[in-house]
This record gives structure tokens, C-alpha cells and sequence, in this order.
């Protein structure tokens, strides 16, 4: 993996928010007070959310170190600041008094032994007081979609009626005779493509074991969650169609879940480097939150990276991550014993409001 990576620029913000349903992964991982969770890092949106559960510690890990900055900035907001503040300095809401809370969070940083970070975004101040949320390299290819593409496709109003509440067979109608039209299906299909994806939205590098065709696949996701009551309050949809996440929120912002998060936000750590790197500081975990990870290696060295996930578990471990578009399963290495969780793995993956994923999958390691 370390191989595959290593010409995939980490110095800047790749995403500002995750991009994977919180509700899920904490329905799969099933964390309690006695969970070690090594996450993902990314954004860290989700890394946080475990945190409401009251877990023994959470490990954010990300090889990308900006992503690092982006959450040790977010933990010390979270710690000083109430949710309404919150919202109004990371961007979810509109504030005229970003500059008071960024004084404030950068004397957080600072009195936590973090000076470097607190100068790191010091200098990138006009970005944040803009407003982080849509700071990150996806957001940016999000919102060329919504303000750009779009248009030429749909009205406001139409989209606004694409969210209004409707019954199945309302919601399904509409998609069919307003919404599916053949310049929706031709200029998604370009946009969502893997060359402009891969030059605007991720790395290449992250699209290299991808075999099919990425436009057509996530048209279809896509089509399928459109035609469904559940893209009515789909905050990811509503961002990547109106430029925001409307009412809907994330689940780590959302009112009594910010609260319990800051109560144990010291729980919280950050790793710079590769996941399967964290355990010689950390020692081993029994919750795993892996993203998508495995999207970007070789069949071998996903077997490689499974092999050590096992050496390092401890036992009744729980795993988490998604499929995109390159199907692994850490259950069918052959030399690993891993149990997939057949049942729920689909009745989550049918909840998930990321609709432009393949799969959700847990799995367990007795």
C-alpha cells in the first residue's frame, strides 16, 4: 500500500467532511465502553462520532498530515466551543464571528502544546474564515457539480423538489418522468467518470484497481437511491446537489450527539502514518473503522494488510469498511480468520445514505 501511495500528493485538505454514514458504522461496530477503535482518520467526522459512545480510546490514523491538522483543529474546537458555535465556525452556518472563535481555538492549541498547528492554520486564516466545511479538494469537485454542471440540467425548483416529501410510488414517478432526462444521464456520467473524478474529486491513484466503468456504476447507485423516500433527507445528496447539507447534519454535529463527544473529546488521538503502522504505539485494538482502504492495493498486498490486521486484534474483534468499486473481503483470505456478517452487513448497506458505495461489510475476528 505504502508502494502504490507514494506519488499521491498529501499536502492539502483532500476532504474536509466524510463521506461515509456515520449511523451505520456505529450500528456495525457496536462500541461500547471497552472499545480501542483505530479509525480512519479523513476528515475525522466519524473518528468523533465514536466518541459519543464513551469508548476506552479512539485512534484517528490518516497518512495525510494536513487531514491530521484539519482534526486536531476540529478536537480543539469541539473542546472550547458549544454546537451553535460550532456549526458557525466550521461553516455549517452562516456567522459574523468566525475570527473571535478562531482566536479562541488557536489559545486552545497553543496551551495544549500544539503551537505548530495553531501557526499552520494562522497562516491559512482567510480559508477558514470562509469557512472549512467546504474547504476540501472533494467538496470543491462537489460543488463545480452543483454550481456549474447542474444548472444546465435542472432548475432550483426542481431540485428543490427532488428533497420535498413524497410517498415510494411519488418519489419514483418523479424520477422517472422530471428527473432522469438524457442530459441528467449524460453529463453525470462524464462528470462522475473516472477521468474527471480522478482529477478533480480523488487521486488517480485511488481509481488504479478499479475495473469497471466508475460513471455507469455510479449512475446506477445513484438512480437507485433518487428513486427511493430515503434521498428526501439524504444530507450527503444535499450537499452534492445544493452546495450545502441543509437541515439533515452529520451525525457528529447533531444536537445531544456534539455534547457527548465533547464530554470525552480527550479520548481522541491522532496517528500520522498507515493504519497497520499504529500498533507498535498503540498496542491492539478491537474496533476497526477502515473506510475504504482496501479500494487502493493490489490483491496482495490487501492480503498482506489483512494478515497484520488479525496479528493486531484482539479477540471478538469487529470490522468495518466499504466497498466502492473494488470488491474485498477481509473473510475471504484464506489464511485469515475472519467471519463476515453476512445478515447485517446488507440490511446497513441498505440504510446507507453513502449511495454511491458498493458495499457495507462487518466482519468479525473471534
Amino acid at each position: 500500500m505504502k508502494t502504490q501511495l507514494k506519488e499521491v500528493s498529501h499536502d492539502y485538505i483532500r476532504y474536509a467532511n466524510c463521506w461515509e454514514d456515520a449511523d451505520i458504522l456505529l450500528d456495525g461496530l457496536q462500541t461500547n465502553e471497552q472499545s480501542r477503535v483505530l479509525s480512519i482518520g479523513s476528515a475525522g467526522d466519524n473518528s468523533f462520532s465514536f466518541l459519543a459512545q464513551n469508548p476506552a480510546i479512539v485512534v484517528a490514523v490518516d497518512i495525510n498530515p494536513i487531514q491530521l491538522k484539519l482534526i486536531e483543529l476540529k478536537k480543539a474546537a469541539i473542546s472550547i466551543l458549544n454546537r451553535t458555535d460550532y456549526l458557525e465556525f466550521y461553516g455549517f452556518s452562516k456567522s459574523k464571528k468566525r475570527a473571535f472563535l478562531f482566536a479562541q481555538i488557536k489559545l486552545e492549541l497553543e496551551k495544549s502544546g500544539k503551537k505548530d498547528i495553531s501557526k499552520y492554520w494562522e497562516k491559512r486564516e482567510k480559508e477558514v474564515l470562509e469557512g472549512l466545511v467546504h474547504s476540501g479538494k472533494f467538496e470543491k469537485y462537489f460543488h463545480i457539480f452543483s454550481k456549474k454542471v447542474l444548472p444546465l440540467i435542472h432548475s432550483t425548483i426542481r431540485i428543490d423538489m427532488l428533497f420535498q416529501e413524497k410517498s415510494k410510488k411519488e418519489q419514483k414517478k418523479f424520477y422517472k418522468e422530471v428527473w432522469n432526462s438524457k442530459r441528467w444521464q449524460g453529463l453525470f456520467k462524464i462528470f462522475f467518470g473516472k477521468f474527471i473524478m480522478g482529477r478533480l474529486g480523488r487521486s488517480k491513484a485511488f481509481l488504479d484497481e478499479v475495473e469497471v466503468s466508475v460513471g455507469k456504476f455510479i449512475f446506477k447507485k445513484a438512480k437507485q437511491h433518487l428513486k427511493s423516500t430515503a434521498c428526501q433527507k439524504n444530507y450527503f445528496l444535499h450537499y452534492i446537489l445544493k452546495g450545502n447539507f441543509g437541515a439533515e447534519l452529520p451525525h457528529y454535529v447533531r444536537e445531544g450527539v456534539y455534547e457527548k463527544i465533547k464530554k470525552n473529546i480527550d479520548k481522541l488521538e491522532v496517528f500520522e502514518g498507515f493504519a497497520e503502522d499504529a500498533f507498535a504505539k498503540h498496542g491492539k485494538f478491537n474496533r476497526f473503522n477502515l473506510s475504504d482502504i482496501f479500494e487502493y492495493m493490489t490483491a496482495e498486498t490487501f492480503k498482506e494488510v489483512a494478515k497484520n490486521f488479525e496479528e493486531n486484534a484482539m479477540p471478538n474483534s469487529r470490522f468495518a469498511y466499504w466497498n466502492l468499486m473494488v470488491p474485498r473481503k477481509l473473510s475471504e483470505i484464506a489464511s485469515c480468520d475472519f467471519k463476515f456478517q453476512q445478515v447485517l452487513s446488507k440490511a446497513l448497506s441498505k440504510k446507507d445514505l453513502g449511495f454511491f458505495y458498493g458495499q457495507f461489510i462487518v466482519e468479525v475476528k473471534p
